[in-house]
């Protein structure tokens, strides 16, 4: 008997004994199960903003969690390794979502996040994990394209303190040539998650001559800004030759400056440039006063004078979780 998935877009249609396009949930003997559920081909302690999250809990520790395969197919998939692959041809742990909930207590992480391939496909695995990782006081992340379907995500938001939503380009086509999928969904997927008073940053990587037109960006800008909310940081990300599109160049440091110069012309507050150290592309300003809060050198946090939440220089509420 065949089964329909419900949890992306993509509603797979899948037969007996095959795998839907993720590769992880096969219908067996008319039940369709997520294969990797409790075997994470990945588990990695990683600072908070390397996920990146700038505006949530600042040198804290996050403990990464993934498993294989991704419901995209993005041509410059930078964890193809294990987001394209089947999951007997990848090695994998046995770790149980209590024991995952356990290890990161161990290791005093302040959060867990599921990352480097997507959650959306190991949502069952990554919701239970949630739940445990609540019970310990902890936060939960996710760090996704955002390609789900609304039941399912607005479930797991019950459980979720923050999220990095990757916005490939605000461009359908873009999505269809690309990663093979559609923009509305990933839209409707961030509103979801702000309106959840789920912490929202947002991701875009700018590959050359793909999305990184001034008129892609303003679009892109002015979408978040006008459904999101312009207090949501927005990172703009460099692309290096990867995987199906190594005949692209890597994304010129004129084209992320200007990216920025866009963002904040359109009115976004807090505009990042990653995958790139120097200057003060990755330091967080006061969008009132304009005085420098937090200093970044790479993953490291040099400076930090926010407290309470605030500018201390005006008082501007900063968006964002902060420690004291």
């Amino acid at each position: 008997m065949k089964v329909q998935c419900e949890l992306c877009p993509k509603h797979c249609i899948i037969a007996p004994g095959q795998s839907g396009d993720c590769r992880i949930r096969v219908n067996i003997d008319g039940k369709l199960i997520a294969v990797t559920y409790g075997y994470p081909c990945s588990l990695h302690i990683d600072p908070i903003e390397k996920k990146p999250l700038f505006h949530f809990l600042p040198s804290s520790k996050a403990f990464s969690v993934a498993t294989v395969g991704c419901n995209l197919h993005c041509k410059n998939c930078q964890n193809w390794e294990i987001s394209q692959q089947f999951p007997v041809d990848v090695p994998a742990y046995k770790v149980s979502p209590k024991q995952i909930a356990e290890i990161s207590e161990k290791n005093k992480c302040q959060s867990v996040a599921y990352t480097y391939t997507d959650p959306a496909v190991f949502y069952e695995y990554a919701l239970d994990c949630s739940i445990e990782v609540k019970k310990k006081g902890m936060k939960n992340i996710i760090v996704s394209a955002g390609y789900f379907n609304q039941k399912p995500l607005k479930e797991l938001c019950k459980y979720l303190d923050a999220a990095n939503i990757d916005l490939k380009a605000y461009s359908d086509k873009f999505y269809r040539d690309v990663c093979s999928a559609t923009l509305k969904p990933v839209l409707d997927s961030m509103v979801t998650v702000k309106s959840s008073g789920v912490h929202l940053e947002v991701t875009n990587l700018l590959l050359p001559t793909m999305n990184d037109s001034n008129k892609d960006i303003r679009a892109l800008c002015t979408w978040i800004k006008e459904n999101l909310g312009a207090e949501v940081p927005l990172h703009f990300s460099r692309f290096f030759p990867q995987y199906r599109m190594k005949n692209l160049p890597p994304t010129s440091i004129n084209t992320l400056t200007k990216a920025r110069d866009i963002a904040k012309d359109v009115g976004m507050q807090y505009v990042y440039i990653g995958n790139v150290i120097g200057k003060n592309w990755e330091n967080t300003f006061c969008p009132r006063c304009k005085r420098e809060l937090i200093q970044r050198y790479g993953y490291i946090i040099e400076k930090n004078v926010i407290r309470n939440g605030k500018c201390p220089y005006c008082g501007y509420k900063i968006y964002g979780v902060w420690k004291d």
